[in-house]
């Protein structure tokens, strides 16, 4: 059996080597299994890419591949994958929060019954912020993919092949692979696994990129975002011809001396006009990445790969 690592990396030049070191000690554990170890470089302006060749150098089982700017994480994994050789394939990050000497929790609990295994935290060592992001992604993905609400989604998680490879058949350039895991199968599972603190540096996600990933989320996978704003515009509907019968049978039956209200007919146009224009903006933005699509839009471009050494600076 071979065994495929994939650590997208981004501003890792101090912390991939430690990682990289602690997987080829782990698996040489294990005599027996082959392994590969793919790092992807999103492209930082620094000496990551660099680093990447000095270690597929030393050791002819890493292969590296640069992007030709940055894409961001999701199309730095789903390039590694479409690299894979191996039977299963391991995602793992390149700050050393993702301890590979416990690697082999996740590999052998990938067995007849379970085709993914994702590593559960006991203790999550990331920010308040990054903790809540992640929560609210988990939650989302337990109403829209019927995801087992027990399940926690992890960056550190195997899976077998066939699970990559249907992954990969997606070419959206939008790609959001916790997504295209769980539409893969259902057989899955987490084990424990300890969140180590990050080894050096922040994480490399601004408010404006979570968010950005969220949205990838939140419409690639379903259409409910647009059933609830047909709901919430019937509901507002409905309510508007509620108030409107009430007026009038105040005013032509009842005789009722009804005050202008301008506060609160503005306050009320406000909001409707608010929700209004929130609904119209998420299909715009279900129009947009259509479009974006459509136009054949690359999830990434490789500009370099160490298959390849005669296109290597």
């Amino acid at each position: 059996m071979k065994i495929s690592c994939v650590i997208p990396c981004y501003h890792s030049v101090n912390t991939l080597e430690p990682v990289v070191r602690d997987i080829e000690k782990t698996l040489a554990a294990r005599p027996e299994l082959d392994y590969e170890i793919i790092l992807v470089n999103d492209n930082p302006p620094d000496e990551t890419w660099d680093l990447i060749l000095r270690l597929s150098r030393e050791n002819p089982r890493i292969h590296g591949v640069c992007f030709s700017r940055n894409f961001g994480q999701h199309s730095a994994l789903m390039a590694g994958y479409r690299q894979v050789t191996g039977d299963i394939v391991v995602s793992l990050d390149d700050d050393g929060q993702n301890p590979p000497s416990e690697m082999f929790r996740l590999i052998d609990a990938v067995d007849s019954t379970h085709d993914i295994v994702y590593a559960d935290y006991p203790r999550k060592q990331h920010t308040r912020f990054r903790n809540l992001g992640s929560r609210m992604t988990n939650r989302m993905f337990t109403w829209m993919l019927n995801k087992p609400e027990e399940l926690y989604l992890t960056s550190y998680w195997a899976a077998k092949r066939f699970v990559i490879d249907q992954m990969i058949r997606c070419e959206s350039p939008f790609p959001f692979v916790d997504g295209l895991a769980l539409q893969s199968t259902t057989r899955y599972a987490s084990v424990p696994v300890d969140h180590l603190p990050r080894a050096e540096g922040e994480s490399g996600y601004t408010i404006f990129s979570l968010f950005r990933l969220w949205l990838n989320a939140f419409t690639s996978f379903s259409v409910k975002p647009l059933r609830i704003a047909t709901v919430t515009g019937s509901v507002s509907a409905l309510a508007g011809v509620a108030v409107g019968l009430v007026l009038i049978v105040r005013k032509l039956i009842l005789r009722d001396q009804i005050d202008a209200g301008w506060t609160s007919l503005v306050a009320l146009m406000l909001l409707l006009f608010g929700i209004l224009m929130i609904m119209m903006g998420l299909v715009g933005e279900y129009v947009g990445r259509i479009f974006i699509t459509m136009n054949r839009s690359p999830q990434y471009i490789i500009e370099f790969d160490t298959a390849r050494p005669q296109e290597s600076p």
